[in-house]
């Protein structure tokens, strides 16, 4: 199911002024708020949507990116095994956004005077073999990083013009309002907490004075990292606006399925099988180990299938610790097919030698259903 249209969700057309979108935000999110809603089950989704297309459409590039590419811009690349994804449930300050915006006229927003915004956060997902979980491994990725922009020397304004002071908060960024008794102080609806306005922004980077440009990071998923585990870098995700501080940059480990090896936390599984005689008569098999090594390991006369032998110290190394898991080998019996005419008749002359001590489970087995057949 496609996304609607976020101008749509907020009910405004393209090019609506920064007022008018805040402004269709406060309303809509205000009667879409499920506290107000309990008895509407959809509510909830359409609040999470109002709030996910205001979070896009009021920063300045995200919302020429939606212009200009729609839903696209922010998609993760169809959940290949790497990419950069902006903010999300789980990064950001997407409730304290709603509380600023749904209440910032009465007590003040936390930017303070000038209106620095942080950066959103940016997730990145990595997609690393099991070997590469063993060893631990290096990568590096490119992340979005801003440069001042060179058409408007940082201004944001057409020309490499200054920006003007705001004729309504005279630059403190912040206006007073008397309200009986009490004063309140808010940010400026005009110049959004800068203290100056730009007349005319720059074509090239939107009237933000920076510009997107690729910077490459070493990141290291250390040995032993398992399936969902989250790295955090501090201050690498997007840059702030107007000066203010960077997000975070959150890289979210996934560990492939193996050919061979099943993981259970630091230690491995490793089904096996072996011929019946071998089983029967005992023998030995080599094995391979997840660091690309072979072992030879004993199979003892009589081994039936679902034994399990330990190899101590062959598992997956422990996070942060010297331990190291074991690895499990479970054996499968195959039983013979496509026999000659002479194995067809060596099986049954050694049926025929049998005895209930050689199949105690077999000869339990029919002693447990004769017992019932009694009883029925």
């Amino acid at each position: 199911m496609s996304k609607r249209d976020f101008y749509e969700v907020l009910g405004l057309k393209r090019g609506a002024s920064e007022d008018d979108l805040r402004k269709a935000y406060r309303a809509k999110a205000k009667e879409l708020h499920p506290d107000r809603n309990k008895d509407n089950p959809e509510a909830e989704g359409a609040f999470k949507a109002v709030n996910e297309a205001y979070d896009v459409l009021k920063d300045p590039q995200k919302r020429a990116a939606y212009d200009q590419f729609g839903h696209a811009a922010f998609s993760d690349g169809g959940g290949g095994p790497g990419g950069f994804r902006s903010g999300g449930p789980d990064f950001g300050g997407g409730l304290s956004d709603i509380f600023d915006d749904l209440f910032g006229e009465f007590v003040g927003r936390r930017g303070g005077a000038g209106g620095r915004g942080r950066g959103s956060d940016l997730r990145y997902n990595l997609t690393v073999t099991l070997e590469e979980a063993f060893r631990g491994k290096q990568v590096t990725i490119n992340a979005p990083g801003a440069v001042s922009c060179d058409v408007c020397s940082g201004t944001g304004a057409a020309g490499g013009a200054q920006p003007t002071t705001c004729p309504t908060c005279s630059g403190v960024g912040k206006v007073r309002a008397q309200q009986g008794f009490f004063t309140i102080e808010r940010t400026c609806p005009t110049c959004q907490g800068r203290g100056s306005i730009i007349k005319n922004p720059c074509v090239t980077c939107q009237g933000t004075g920076q510009l997107q440009k690729e910077r490459s990071l070493s990141v290291q998923a250390p040995a032993g990292v398992q399936d969902g585990t989250r790295i955090r870098l501090a201050g690498e995700g997007e840059p702030g606006q107007r000066g203010g501080p960077p997000g975070d940059l959150y890289i979210f480990v996934s560990v492939e399925p193996h050919e061979l090896f099943k993981r259970d936390g630091a230690d491995l599984l490793c089904e096996i099988t072996i011929p019946f005689a071998e089983a029967a008569l005992g023998g030995s098999v080599e094995v391979p180990t997840l660091d690309g090594g072979r072992t030879k390991v004993a199979i003892p006369a009589g081994t039936q299938s679902g034994k399990q032998l330990r190899l101590r110290g062959k598992g997956m190394p422990v996070l942060q610790s010297s331990r190291v898991g074991d690895l499990y080998l479970e054996i499968t019996v195959e039983t013979p097919q496509n026999l000659t005419a002479k194995q067809k008749e060596l099986l049954k002359e050694f049926e025929a030698e049998g005895a209930a001590a050689q199949n105690p489970d077999s000869e339990s087995f029919k002693k447990r259903a004769e017992r019932f057949w009694e009883r029925a």
